[in-house]
């Protein structure tokens, strides 16, 4: 219960006020059905003679018993003046109306309990989506995908089956359950208190068992991100899954992560079936213990109920049996929910490194230089980068080489602020990155990786993503820059048609292309290209290569190859080993050094 005070305190404010409506318009439909029934004993005994009429006409109070005697009046009015047979069309009439206000305040609570709900839902999932954006990459290396779309997609769904849909029920039962045992404790308090004896055992069993369904629940959960995770990475490496004929091994890891799912939904199904029968059979031994001890007041002539009284009680205790059947269903419910909103808890309070300081500086334009100084990298303790010191005059071409590992990528990623140093500082225009305000910051920088990073949208789209206030004849220019203009026009709708999942419907030197033209969009005065050649053949390589030269005109240059064919004309070339700057000069002065970058150009030309 704790947990769930502490979920709705987070995410029910926005929605106060609704909440504050619900609660008086369940209250009221409460009122409603008790009183409607709570009259109705008495009218019915004046009705047929077990009760003397009433001729004196009673003052008009706010209490229950103003009200009953009130009512027996009018009934003794009606009987009198009448017959019988009006007074029974009287309160007839009398019920209809009190049920139609009951069920016209419910209709009302659940009104704003519609809008609480789906508030809350859409509030969780908008927390998630901006906080994944915002996490550091380094986040998504620990993570499985899989995993982390299990908790966006069937985590928050299932905080939405449970919690959400038993909100109703977690504030209507109570309602329902206090207003019954006020009127019970007014009908008579000794077989109330009597009744409250009972019901801690019944909650007791209840809570243990709702205790374990959290932990199966969590358990589920957990095992439905590791297949999410199977699937995502199977159907992103079936052709080489097909290549190896390991269509077998394949099948067998999912059947066995499927198959350890199947026993946990298994053993939590189990306990969550066990809410119904169990709460049913706990109620109705209660209800057989209240009747026993309640008859044998009456039969001895202890109590201060009579017989029609008594029934009139049962009725109202089976009111509480029901709202308390539910309430338990809905705390089994919860207690699933919670496991749930555990696992999406790890991402929204997950530290972001990257932050932005409250004075940030605004950044418009690159003016001078960037400069490297003393700059060190580690990832979770691991060294990646080494006291790296370098200067960038603007409008020069740097290139970065060496083996794979050498730290080339880190290098470059640090510039946007997708990691931040762990030691020394990177300077811009005379300031630290860490200065800067972090959207200002990229919006200097255009990307074009090795992988082209696409989307299942329009060319246009692709090509004008990220920016605003966008015409076509801007569209179209960079994607003739980029020599992208006659193969989009070859498509059936041009700049209209989808690309598929990930661009799959175009060649690699075709999203490669598109890539560059998106980066001509934007018009960064610094660009990074990180491998953007190294996959391609040589045809679209000669066509990617000449969109890239126009690209580099009068910009700003971080250039990562494995291809040194691809920068010996870069105005620097820097050569890095194990985290470490080893050499830097122009292409013939690393050759005339004969050091590392020589043994890289001799092997490659060999």
């Amino acid at each position: 219960m704790k947990d769930l005070l502490h979920l709705l305190r987070r995410f029910i404010p926005p929605y106060k006020w609704k909440l504050i409506w619900n609660i008086v318009f369940n209250f009221l439909s409460a009122i409603f059905g008790a009183f409607s029934f709570l009259l109705l004993i008495p009218s019915l005994k004046i009705l047929f003679g077990t009760q003397e009429l009433v001729t004196t006409q009673p003052e008009i109070g706010f209490s229950v018993s103003a009200f009953t005697e009130y009512s027996n009046y009018l009934i003794s009015q009606v009987i009198e003046r009448y017959s019988h047979e009006q007074a029974l069309v009287f309160i007839g009439i009398f019920i209809i109306v009190t049920v139609f206000l009951k069920v016209g305040f419910y209709y009302l609570a659940n009104f704003m309990i519609v809008v609480i709900r789906n508030g809350v839902v859409r509030d969780i999932r908008s927390k998630i989506y901006r906080k994944i954006l915002k996490l550091p990459l380094g986040f998504f290396s620990d993570e499985r995908k899989g995993d982390i779309m299990a908790r966006m997609t069937g985590d928050v769904t299932e905080v939405e089956n449970s919690i959400m849909n038993s909100l109703d029920m977690m504030i209507k039962n109570p309602i329902l359950i206090i207003v019954s045992i006020a009127v019970m404790v007014y009908m008579s308090w000794s077989l109330t208190l009597f009744v409250f004896v009972m019901f801690p055992i019944a909650g007791y069993i209840i809570g243990r068992i709702g205790k374990s369904l959290k932990r199966e629940s969590r358990k589920g959960q957990s095992k439905m991100g590791e297949i999410l995770s199977v699937i995502e990475e199977d159907l992103s490496g079936l052709r080489i899954i097909k290549a190896f004929n390991a269509e077998n091994r394949a099948t067998k890891r999912f059947e066995k992560e499927n198959d350890n799912y199947f026993h946990i939904m298994n053993q939590l199904m189990w306990r969550r079936f066990l809410a119904h029968p169990m709460s049913e059979f706990l109620g109705t031994a209660i209800i057989i213990v209240v009747l026993w001890y309640g008859g044998r007041l009456i039969l001895n002539d202890k109590g201060s109920l009579d017989a029609a009284t008594f029934i009139g009680y049962l009725v109202f205790f089976y009111n509480i049996i029901n709202p308390a059947k539910a309430f338990s269903t809905a705390l089994y419910s919860v207690e699933k929910g919670l496991a749930s909103m555990e696992r999406i808890d790890k991402i929204l309070y997950t530290k972001t490194a990257i932050t932005e300081k409250k004075d940030a500086k605004t950044i418009n334009d690159f003016q001078s230089k960037i400069i490297y100084k003393n700059v060190s990298f580690a990832y979770n303790s691991t060294p990646v980068l080494k006291d790296i010191s370098l200067e960038i005059e603007k409008g020069k071409t740097v290139a970065f080489v060496g083996r794979s590992g050498s730290g080339k990528t880190t290098l470059v990623d640090l510039l946007p602020r997708f990691w931040d140093v762990s030691k020394g500082s990177i300077i811009i225009d005379g300031s630290d990155l860490r200065d800067l305000k972090i959207k200002d910051l990229r919006n200097l920088i255009g990307y074009v990786n090795q992988e082209p990073i696409l989307f299942n949208d329009t060319f246009y789209n692709n090509i004008a993503f990220g920016m605003d206030d966008v015409t076509e004849e801007k569209v179209i220019h960079a994607a003739k820059i980029a020599n992208a203009h006659d193969f989009i026009m070859a498509t059936e709708n041009g700049y209209q048609t989808t690309i598929g999942d990930r661009g799959d419907k175009l060649s690699g030197g075709q999203k490669q292309r598109l890539s560059i033209a998106r980066a001509v969009m934007k018009n960064p005065p610094i660009l990074i290209l990180d491998e953007a050649t190294s996959s391609l053949d040589t045809e679209s390589e000669r066509l990617v290569q000449d969109a890239l030269v126009k690209l580099m005109q009068n910009r700003t240059s971080l250039v990562i190859a494995h291809r040194l064919s691809t920068v010996k004309n870069a105005d620097m070339i820097c050569v890095l080993h194990k985290g470490v700057m080893v050499e830097k000069g122009t292409h013939e002065e690393l050759l005339a050094s004969d050091g590392r970058y020589k043994k890289l150009h001799d092997m490659q030309m060999f």
